[in-house]
Order: structure tokens, then sequence, then C-alpha cells
């Protein structure tokens, strides 16, 4: 029998398996396989006359009452490991610096300890007046988080917004999974109607479909992150971390579900078609040309998370140099259609091609 201080603590395991959330996207490939975001079938429509000068180009924008230098948000990510203090730091400092938003990774870990809080603590240290957004889990709410560890939470990072991130397919393959859903939309509703900041509901990377908007909408969300497929699989980080486990049924799941969910593109265009909440693009966006089609579509913004982790773990250079080349894409999208700023860009004409087109006529 093991000696009880060879059996790892409720925090070790914590933190191992938020550790295993940034090490395997980095060392592993665990995108996408057999399908896309489907924003290679948007084609934004080219303005040989755009009557503008570059440097005229606004970038600026507003969500949900606060100004953004650009409509671009560092997607909910990490917390809870001691490679999270590093990496939540440098993009604390991006956030405040370049005028982004920011999302925390699920911070059910920081209620644990101190310890842990500041893994997700030190974004708001490093960025005082950054839109930050809280992060809890729809599978925590149905098992009885309260509407006070909710308040925590947002507390603990002093948020500006609070996202319940919606994961059945991770939980399921998860080895230490909890696909447990029922009575979530009440929970959220409850959520929507007591807490003191904007609730916003996202998807990690299965998409959101037009029913699920319908009734996000009627709970009373601020906003909804459809957070479709085609970028990093959670079903393939999880089925990579049952291997190790010696976890083989949930090993097969993982294998199986590898590229489930509705392509980022076809789940911005049904949902932005059901519901008039502002939107969050995001699942696999790389550059900017692909936030300003998001933009063309009907996002309010977008938002990326590998990008930014792979920069961020490898310096404050290069994610700051990474920004950079974002903001350029997109003021060169920008000019390429003639839009002066976003609201301009989000009536710019585009053709729909390919799968793209025919699953969107599919779903009319």
């Amino acid at each position: 029998m093991p000696d009880a201080s060879d059996v790892p603590s409720d925090i070790e395991i914590i933190k191992q398996r938020k550790k295993d959330g940034i090490d395997i996207p980095l060392q592993k490939d665990v995108q996408a396989k057999t399908t896309s975001t489907y924003l290679e079938y948007v084609r934004l429509v080219h303005n040989a006359l755009p009557e503008l000068d570059y440097d005229d180009i606004d970038t600026s924008t507003t969500f949900l009452g606060k100004k953004f230098s650009a409509p671009i948000i560092i997607d909910s990510m990490t917390g809870g490991t001691d490679e999270a203090t590093v990496i939540n730091g440098r993009l604390g400092e991006l956030a405040e610096k370049y005028g982004f938003g920011m999302g925390l990774g699920s911070q059910r870990a920081g209620l644990k300890s101190e310890e842990l809080a500041a893994t997700y603590s030190i974004a708001r240290k490093n960025a005082p007046n950054a839109f930050l957004i809280a992060n809890i889990g729809g599978a925590q709410l149905a098992k009885g988080l309260t509407i006070d560890e909710a308040r925590k939470i947002v507390k603990m990072i002093k948020a500006n917004a609070l996202v319940v991130h919606l994961n059945p397919l991770q939980e399921l393959v998860q080895p230490e999974g909890e696909p447990r859903y029922k009575g979530v939309l009440g929970k959220i509703s409850d959520l929507a109607k007591t807490i003191d900041v904007p609730v916003i509901v996202k998807e990690v990377g299965a998409g959101i479909s037009r029913e699920v908007a319908i009734k996000l909408e009627m709970a009373g969300v601020a906003a909804i992150n459809v957070a479709g497929a085609g970028g990093t699989s959670w079903a393939g980080i999880e089925k990579m971390r049952a291997e190790a486990m010696k976890d083989d049924l949930k090993r097969h799941l993982g294998e199986m579900f590898w590229d489930w969910g509705i392509p980022t593109a076809a789940s911005l265009i049904e949902t932005r078609r059901a519901v008039k909440l502002p939107l969050i693009a995001s699942g696999g966006l790389r550059n900017g040309l692909e936030v300003a089609k998001c933009v063309a579509l009907g996002a309010s913004m977008a938002a990326m998370a590998y990008p930014f982790l792979r920069a961020a773990s490898q310096s404050r250079e290069s994610l700051f140099a990474f920004a950079d080349t974002i903001l350029a894409e997109l003021r060169s999208t920008m000019f390429l259609v003639g839009a002066r700023n976003i609201n301009a860009l989000a009536s710019s004409r585009y053709i729909l091609t390919g799968a793209l087109a025919q699953e969107v006529s599919s779903r009319t």
C-alpha cells in the first residue's frame, strides 16, 4: 500500500493537468486533422479604389461598453500551474499595452489555494486597465459551483466580464472529466441575473449552433463566443493525456471525436442569423486576415488562443512581434476592401465558396 506522502494532492493533480494543457499543444500536433475553420471559403471582395490612405485606418471598436484598440481578444487559455504565471504575466502586459481583451483559463483551480490564484491574478497585476474575462466551466456549475464562488472568481482578477465555457466533448474524453450538463442552462440564467459583470458563454472548439445560441439569448447572456472547430482539438489533447494514463477507452473516444464540431465560419454565420447578441469569433484563427473575415461575417470581436500561447511561451519579444503582425494584417485587409473603420469592415462584401457555401445553404 503506497505511503500517503506518495499520493498526489488535489492541488498537485490540478497543476499537472493544467501543465499538460500548455505542454501538449506546444509539443504535439493537436490541431484539426480532417476539418478546418472554413474561413478559407470566405473571400472578401477586393476594392481597387479604396479612397483612403493606409494611415487613416482606425481599428478601434467598442464591445460590452469598453473601447478596444482592435477587435481582438486573447482567448481563455491557462492558469493553475507555475508555467501559467509566466505566460499570463506576458499576456497581461500585451493586453495592457495593445488595448486587447484577455480571457483567463478556467479558474476553479484558483479557488483551491492562494498559490494557484496567483497564476491568474498576475494578469490583472500586469494589466490594470485591460478588459479581463474571468472563467468558469458549465460542468462545474452543474456540479454545484455557487454564485458566491463565481463572485470570488471574478474578484480574483477584478474581471470586467465572466465567461462560462461549455466543453461537453472535452469532459467526455478527459480521464478525470465530468460529463454532467443537466441544469447548466438554468445556472447560466441565474448567473446572468445576479452577478455584477456581463456573462459571456463560449464553446472551446466544437462550435455553437443556432439552437444553443437562441437558448443562451433567452437566458440573458451578454455575448456568445462561438469557438468553432478547425483549430486546436481538446479531444486530441485529452486523447494524448489518456494515452499517458493508459486509459484505452478515453484514448479511443479522443481519436474518434478529434474533429467533432461545427467549423468556425459556419458556426458564426448560423449564430449571427439566429440572435442579435454581440458575437465573438474564435476557433482556429491564426492571422489578421481571418480576424477581418470574422468581422465581415458578423462578429463584434475575434479571439485567438494557440497563436498567443505559442508566442508567449517563447519570449515577451516574440509575443509583441506577433501582435504587431496581426494588427498589420488586419489593417492591410481593411485597406484592400476600402474599410476606414471597423463599422465599414463589418459591412464589407464577401463571397462564400466551396464547402462553406454548401453547408450554409443546407442549414437555411
